[in-house]
């Protein structure tokens, strides 16, 4: 089974870097322009892989507004490129400022799945639950992506581009820690109802390969990614690994709960030794927001 993962793995991680290199490298007058497609597709993937757990277990949103919703609030936050593409400045006074677009995008995704009830409600006791769902997949998938996007967006070409790799780099760097020192020192359930297979030495393990990897990707991958970059602190980078670590593993058993509660092991079975696309983008979710905090605040990146 390790194997068949690390193959797919593989088949997945080369032309996934090969699409972060040629952004990076292609001046196409708006950094992260090649990578939203990407992005769109992986929520929407993501969500159809909610939806059709959701139904098999008698519950059904709206598969359209859930749909619209997530691309609507994902495509929100590179609405700023726009400015870029014309070769001007976003506007400095704009009252939404960047971030306020994917919030804006919430509001408007959530009247969607009202609509939907509207045009097919026949008897009580179903619509509001369908609502309910419906928000939370928004949510959940489209505005944890547009954190994602907006690491992506971050000051510059250069910056934004090891932002989105640190959050990818450390969060994988954990899942791999928490995997083997699970197999190998697990002994203590940490969620034993909810996900059996994860122990707290694995979370541990997670945790102390994130700030390693955190640490190790600040002092030898950034100034590859940022040439001249000022050298992050050590306690900056090391604190950076922990959140990422404890939000991704929130992250993981999270989606483990969602799993559990609707009777399935993985969101989707496409993917042999790794599942679906929420399996994989699990920890991202939820770790993206924190990431995006710190270097908002100037914890990590060039301050």
């Amino acid at each position: 089974m390790l194997r068949v993962r690390l193959l797919v793995a593989t088949l997945i991680i080369v032309p996934l870097l090969a699409m972060v290199v040629a952004d990076y490298s292609i001046d196409l007058g708006a950094p992260g322009i090649l990578l939203v497609p990407i992005g769109l597709i992986a929520g929407l993937v993501a969500a159809a892989e909610i939806v059709d757990m959701l139904k098999a277990n008698s519950h059904d949103p709206s598969a359209w507004s859930v749909y619209t919703g997530v691309a609507v609030v994902f495509l929100s936050a590179a609405i700023p490129l726009g400015w870029d593409l014309v070769g001007a400045e976003y506007p400095a006074d704009c009252p939404l400022g960047k971030l306020g677009w994917p919030l804006f995008a919430v509001a408007i995704a959530s009247v969607l799945p009202f609509v939907a009830e509207l045009r097919r409600y026949k008897e009580p006791g179903r619509s509001t639950v369908n609502v309910a769902l419906a928000i939370f997949i928004i949510a959940y998938l489209g505005l944890s992506l547009a954190f994602v996007a907006e690491l992506r967006f971050f000051h510059s070409n250069e910056w934004g581009m090891a932002a989105l790799v640190s959050l990818l780099f450390i969060t994988k760097f954990s899942d791999a820690g928490a995997y083997f020192a699970g197999k190998s020192l697990g002994r203590n359930k940490l969620a034993p109802v909810i996900s059996p297979g994860k122990t707290v030495e694995g979370a541990i393990g997670g945790v102390l390969a994130a700030c390693i990897a955190s640490w190790a990707f600040f002092q030898f991958i950034v100034p590859l990614i940022v040439p001249k970059a000022q050298t992050t602190p050590f306690w900056g980078s090391v604190t950076y690994g922990l959140l990422i670590a404890v939000t991704g593993i929130i992250g993981d058993l999270a989606e483990s709960l969602l799993k559990r509660d609707l009777g399935r092991k993985d969101s989707s079975r496409w993917l042999p030794g790794l599942g679906g696309i929420l399996d994989i983008l699990d920890s991202v979710l939820v770790a993206a927001p924190p990431a995006f905090m710190c270097w908002a605040a100037g914890i990590v990146g060039p301050g």
